[in-house]
């Protein structure tokens, strides 16, 4: 890889990094149809190239997101255990796929929580609270879906998880965000170690990614508690309709 590639990827790391600090996702939500369009790795190897970028991004954001809004160390830590769980076994179902199938499957999934996340910003809906609006224990629940299809897609599960604490269990985003980056931590590293054994990871392409994506993460972060709770749903909601259209594009 010659200076200025690695200079251009920085870059771009540096962008996906920011957006995954806005949305709470890490950045790989929208690194996966990137590298796909940019760069035409196939479904697998996308995935397991932007988990190298996603792990220490969510770790980071993770910290910076629990600085400014303190995350349920229980909440957390049942989020993070039955993810984590769920995530062995779909990583090990995901590098045994058709890598079309995956792709499919992918925007698909992309496509309906655009959706879902589109019809909340028009709905009038109570606002929402740092407390849950329902037993702690139920949160195994989300966290066992949530983290089979982050280990099966390499998104960590914080795409699902988000939408769903706001609506189910009446959480403000900002607090949704830094539960369900609880939930990804241990869920991505879990995934990268199965994609990186199957040899699904461009290692040359991933590191610079990750250099660029930890510089600017924070920053996503900081603009997260600066908007208004309909204006970053709207975001949000855009954010995976972009990534749907990325994806299907690569044909």
């Amino acid at each position: 890889m010659s200076l200025i590639d690695f200079a251009l990827n920085l870059i771009l790391g540096a962008l996906l990094g920011t957006l995954g600090g806005l949305f709470g996702i890490g950045g790989g939500l929208i690194a996966i149809p990137a590298l796909g369009v940019l760069f035409g790795l196939d479904q697998q190897l996308a995935q397991g190239t932007a988990l190298v970028m996603v792990v220490p991004n969510v770790l980071l954001a993770l910290w910076r997101y629990h600085q400014r809004n303190r995350i349920d160390l229980r909440h957390a830590l049942i989020l993070a255990l039955s993810s984590f769980l769920c995530a062995v076994l779909g990583s090990g179902w995901a590098v045994t796929l058709d890598a079309e199938r995956m792709r499919l499957a992918f925007v698909g999934f992309l496509l309906m929580l655009a959706l879902y996340n589109l019809v909340r910003v028009f709905w009038r809906v109570t606002a929402g609270s740092t407390e849950l609006r329902y037993p702690w224990p139920w949160l195994a629940l989300l966290g066992s879906g949530a983290g089979l299809l982050g280990g099966l897609f390499g998104v960590g599960g914080a795409v699902l998880a988000t939408p769903v604490l706001t609506s189910v269990f009446g959480t403000t985003q900002v607090v949704a965000q830094g539960l369900s980056l609880a939930l990804a931590a241990p869920s991505t590293g879990v995934t990268l170690a199965t994609y990186a054994v199957h040899g699904h990871v461009n290692w040359a392409l991933a590191v610079p990614l990750a250099l660029g994506g930890l510089l600017s993460i924070s920053w996503g972060v900081k603009l997260a508690h600066a908007l208004p709770e309909r204006l970053l749903r709207a975001l949000f909601a855009g954010f995976l309709l972009l990534c749907a259209v990325l994806l299907g594009l690569k044909v």
